[in-house]
């Protein structure tokens, strides 16, 4: 029985079960969607063959159906949907597009570039990538937008693609040759350690974001530590010896000459105006939109290398040393 049921583990979905699981998850995209702009289940179906393939049947090709539902619900539908217009050439969709994305486009383009000139020159060539100058042996417009799978964020993909570009343009006088256009964005992928098994692709970073993650995270670490250096002196201490001395809030509230339940409601405001801070400081000297700036701080703060104990006790010089890696 034990032999039997390994077996039976490791046999594949038929290519048909496949193409019936991708065609159901497709129309839960469409269902899910806010704004499906007209698009049908089987618009979407070549694009979603494509990503799992990459995402969860490279890792797994046995994986069970389950697994590629649950990949394929995890995808973020409204912004698949606006790519897939703007590839169909619905002119509104490629005006929400700029219009929602980009500052997005404009910030990281200063983030790789060491003047503003550059920067708008790479901000400007960007979207001539995105629409797609080029044709391929079909016929169609061979722009960057095909390449976004949906499994990050647009935005991240975005800083991703952005990045990339800066990269070629060093690289020209380099003559680096590249296979394919997508190959620097697989190459990030961290093989090393890479979990194997049906749920890779949940504790894999796509390989747009492993790009986009540093930079975005560079932006809200320069606003975190920003943000700390504004706070009061005896706020400032209450974070510091809250989080990093590992006080209780009654142990931190006496040495604060405060009670307790003061302490807690001193801390829930000091998180309150952080986060305001950090969100408006990402919009007016980054260039993040209000959406994206709330959007994204949560996340990006998540996958902070960044020790904060410094920006805690105000001193500028330090507040951006990484923490050690962990062994």
């Amino acid at each position: 029985m034990r032999g039997f049921s390994s077996a039976k583990r490791i046999l594949s979905l038929t290519p048909k079960q496949i193409d019936e699981l991708i065609l159901a998850g497709a129309e839960r995209l469409l269902a899910r969607a806010t704004n499906a702009r007209l698009l049908t289940a089987q618009t979407l179906t070549k694009r979603l063959r494509r990503v799992t393939e990459k995402y969860v049947l490279r890792h797994d090709p046995a994986a069970e159906a389950a697994t590629i539902a649950g990949f394929l619900d995890g995808l973020h539908a409204d912004e698949l949907c606006l790519v897939l217009a703007c590839e169909q050439g619905d002119q509104t969709a490629w005006g929400e597009l700029f219009e929602g994305y980009g500052a997005t486009v404009r910030s990281a383009a200063r983030a790789a570039s060491s003047s503003e000139a550059m920067a708008d020159d790479l901000a400007q060539s960007i979207w001539a990538e995105l629409h797609g100058l080029k044709a391929r042996e079909d016929g169609t417009a061979a722009g960057k937008l095909a390449y976004y799978s949906g499994a990050g964020s647009l935005g991240g993909w975005l800083r991703a693609v952005v990045g990339q570009l800066a990269i070629d343009q060093h690289r020209k006088q380099a003559k680096v040759v590249q296979t394919d256009e997508d190959s620097e964005l697989d190459r990030l992928v961290l093989t090393e350690g890479e979990p194997d098994g049906a749920h890779a692709f949940q504790n894999t970073a796509s390989p747009e974001d492993l790009l986009a993650g540093n930079m975005a995270a560079a932006d809200v670490e320069k606003a975190l530590g920003q943000a700390i250096a504004e706070l009061a002196d005896e706020d400032r201490l209450l974070m510091k010896l809250y989080y990093f001395e590992g006080l209780r809030l009654r142990e931190a509230g006496a040495v604060l000459g405060v009670h307790e339940a003061t302490a807690s409601r001193r801390l829930t405001r000091i998180h309150g105006e952080v986060r305001q801070r950090v969100e408006a400081i990402l919009m007016k000297e980054h260039g993040w939109t209000k959406s994206e700036a709330s959007r994204s701080l949560a996340e990006v703060a998540e996958h902070l290398q960044t020790e904060v104990e410094p920006m805690l006790t105000g001193k500028p010089d330090a507040t951006f040393q990484s923490s050690p890696a962990s062994g």
